[in-house]
């Protein structure tokens, strides 16, 4: 396969279109020509820690500028950026840098009490960059003192087989960094630029031609990152829009409001929005709705495509969305992409509000097949059902885990594909229905949860006798994290006494949202825990009936 070093390509788009937005964040806009600038002087304080290809980088940092720098700063010396969730308490942090073998953390002030905890442990980090207004402590590195105390590192040939390594939750166990190598990201552009006539890039002078021609049929997308870009859905979008030369921004508060959502999209005229399901255009819509009543609507005319990836999102819902779009002649679609971490390109749907907005019912992607478990690819109509799995441009595997990489990177038809557990139909016309993770993993939210480890964490605590953690249906988070819990004789804390226990060894995502108490928890013969008894359990109790 083709491909070039996505260092390489950015330093490509700021030497052809240097004045054009790259980064924005709030009224901090930088330029193609300053965001390079700012990421050569940090690639050459890691270079001066001996750290370089091959070697890996942990960003531990909320949306904003300084996330694409880091980044940036990591592709220059064919280091791989690894995202480090800024949700995890102290053991998580630690687990996730150590297991990345991180040589450089980048962190955000707020992090700062949890790093400084568990930093003694992790000998292998030769560098902490503080990133934000607060105190930098002593054992770290002003992000600023960095930039302005330091020459840009010259550029140097780089080899397009260096990485990305994006950390999933995955189906159990702990997260796991997937491996991209660059020529597989710069692979999946194709869809952009087949249509145009154009071929993957190799060289700097094919990519700089590419952008000329980008530029002549006004291709230079804005990507709104309104999801975090520590996850995929927002990451690799705004990985996608840079190399083709356009401008990612972000939102400046830390919990998500609609309303500087359109205010930025309106001011900065995004044509696209990156978002995660129902928990983010839920209150999108809301919020058009608000302003449209009190008669100041959002201008929506710039938006081309809102993305959802990570979790489905509801058929009502969109069709909101696009009448607010369509009531301004907007050009909006919606776009449901069926990926994940280990791979794009599953499935997608793109709808426009005329009858197309239905849920869980997708086109299959030109590079994606249905596969039973045995190998056998599942045909339209034959009533069977399969893993959805992909081929083409996937990751290498799992970073340090050949054993998950061996499970998930499988050979079907003497090709290798991404399968990373999604069961799904296909029916006579050919679109594809799924059916859900055949794992136990929750996605609540666009975080996946183990349902093992909060288990680990409710059975610490002393009322505890056995559970089962099970996600269950949720209008607002795709799915909620409930857990099924036996308690011991005479014990009777109530949920919120639970809840605040478990605060201290998980992230606030993996906290039950519901609790139910049941005389005994069911488990199988092997002594294996019935996630199916425990689902069943749980939404009678809860009174789910869909």
């Amino acid at each position: 396969m083709a491909g070039i070093n996505l260092a390489t390509a950015w330093e490509v788009v700021a030497d052809e279109q240097g004045d054009r937005l790259a980064l924005q964040h709030g009224d901090t806009a930088r330029s193609w020509v300053e965001y390079e600038d700012r990421a050569a002087r940090l690639a050459a304080v890691l270079d001066s820690d001996g750290i370089g290809t091959g070697d890996n980088v942990a960003c531990a940092l909320y949306n904003g500028n300084e996330y694409p720098e880091a980044q940036f700063a990591a592709f220059k010396l064919e280091a791989a950026p690894c995202n480090v969730n800024y949700r995890y308490v102290e053991n998580e942090l630690a687990y996730l840098v150590d297991n990345s073998d991180a040589k450089a953390v980048f962190f955000d002030d707020a992090l700062t009490e949890r790093f400084d905890a568990v930093r003694g442990d992790l000998d292998n980090v030769r560098r902490w960059i503080h990133v934000g207004d607060g105190e930098c402590p002593e054992w770290a590195d002003r992000h600023e003192d960095l930039i302005a105390g330091c020459e840009p590192l010259a550029r140097r040939d780089r080899s397009a087989d260096a990485l990305w390594i994006l950390y999933t939750g995955g189906t159990t166990g702990h997260p796991k960094g997937v491996m991209w190598p660059h020529t597989s990201l710069v692979n999946i552009t194709a869809r952009t630029l087949a249509p145009l006539g154009l071929e993957i890039p190799s060289s700097p002078a094919e990519h700089a031609a590419n952008l000329a021609t980008l530029d002549r049929f006004g291709v230079q997308p804005r990507q709104m990152a309104a999801a975090p870009l520590m996850h995929g859905t927002a990451g690799i979008g705004s990985i996608f829009t840079l190399f083709n030369g356009g401008g990612t921004i972000t939102l400046t508060k830390r919990t998500f409001d609609p309303h500087e959502l359109w205010e930025t999209v309106q001011r900065t005229e995004c044509s696209m929005i990156s978002i995660v399901g129902d928990v983010f255009c839920r209150p999108m819509v809301e919020a058009l709705d608000e302003a449209a009543d009190r008669g100041e609507p959002y201008n929506l005319t710039s938006v081309r495509s809102v993305t959802s990836s990570g979790v489905m999102w509801s058929q009502a819902i969109k069709d909101r969305l696009l009448a607010h779009g369509r009531a301004q002649g907007s050009p909006m679609v919606t776009n449901d992409s069926l990926g994940a971490s280990e791979g794009v390109g599953f499935a997608g749907k793109e709808s426009t509000g005329e009858g197309d907005t239905e849920t869980a019912t997708f086109t299959l992607g030109p590079n994606a097949a249905v596969f039973t478990e045995e190998g056998q690819r599942v045909q339209p109509g034959d009533g069977q059902t399969g893993l959805l799995a992909v081929t083409g441009p996937i990751p290498l595997g799992y970073y340090g885990d050949p054993i998950k990489t061996a499970e998930t990177f499988r050979h079907f038809e003497g090709t290798r594909w991404s399968v990373p557990g999604d069961w799904a139909s296909i029916g006579a016309d050919g679109m594809v229905t799924l059916l859900g993770r055949g794992s136990v993993s929750i996605n609540t939210g666009g975080e996946k949860v183990y349902p093992e480890e909060v288990e680990e964490a409710l059975k610490l605590l002393p009322e505890i006798v056995d559970c089962n953690v099970v996600g269950v249906p949720d209008p607002q988070w795709g799915a909620a994290v409930t857990a099924v819990v036996e308690l011991a004789d005479g014990a009777a804390p109530s949920d919120a006494e639970i809840v605040d226990r478990l605060r201290t060894s998980l992230s606030g995502f993996k906290l039950p949202k519901n609790i139910v108490r049941v005389d005994t928890v069911f488990r199988g013969p092997n002594g294996k825990a019935d996630y199916k008894w425990a689902a069943k359990t749980a939404r009678d109790a809860l009174g789910i009936t869909d």
